[in-house]
């Protein structure tokens, strides 16, 4: 005979394992966001993120000290926020975000651009004069800040937590 309590020990199991791939996600979200605060990628290694670069001679000391505050890639937190469950399946689960700039930032980019420089007036040294119209070009190179992507550490979160959720049930 079958005792009522193993039926509903039995019940909560399965009632878990179809929560299981939102569980994750959950996590997966949870683990890319934290990359934000803690400024690495985590993987088998811990790979800090390059730092930013100083500001410009040009500046003043309030807005240098102004730019060194706050977080790397975080101005609007518009990227952090952004991140989210895009699909999840029994066996799957995918992340993603919607922002133009994130695969860029994830992966880190090289972009060249032709700026195009309108005639104009400007005045130095008390004197005005007219700079003519012309092409500059630029090579911007994003490091590679990772923050979204397959980890063998968020792996491993992920087991945990599902035993944890198991070893609830079964107590």
């Amino acid at each position: 005979m079958i005792s009522p309590d193993f039926l509903k020990k039995l019940n909560r199991l399965s009632k878990l394992y179809d929560k299981f791939p939102e569980l994750a996600a959950i996590e997966a979200v949870n683990f890319s966001k934290e990359r934000f605060v803690r400024k690495n990628w985590v993987d088998k290694g811990v790979t800090a993120w390059k730092a930013r670069k100083p500001s410009p001679e040009w500046l003043s000391e309030e807005q240098k000290k102004a730019a060194a505050r706050g977080s790397l890639m975080v101005k609007s937190g518009r990227l952090k926020r952004s991140i989210r469950k895009t699909k999840v399946t029994r066996n799957s689960v995918t992340i993603g975000t919607d922002v133009q700039y994130a695969e860029a930032h994830n992966e880190g980019a090289v972009i060249n651009q032709t700026i195009n420089i309108k005639t104009h007036s400007r005045t130095r040294k008390g004197r005005t004069e007219t700079v003519k119209a012309h092409r500059r070009k630029r090579k911007i190179t994003l490091p590679k800040r990772q923050f979204i992507g397959e980890s063998t550490i968020l792996l491993r979160r992920i087991e945990r937590l599902v035993q944890r959720e198991i070893n609830e049930i079964l107590k």
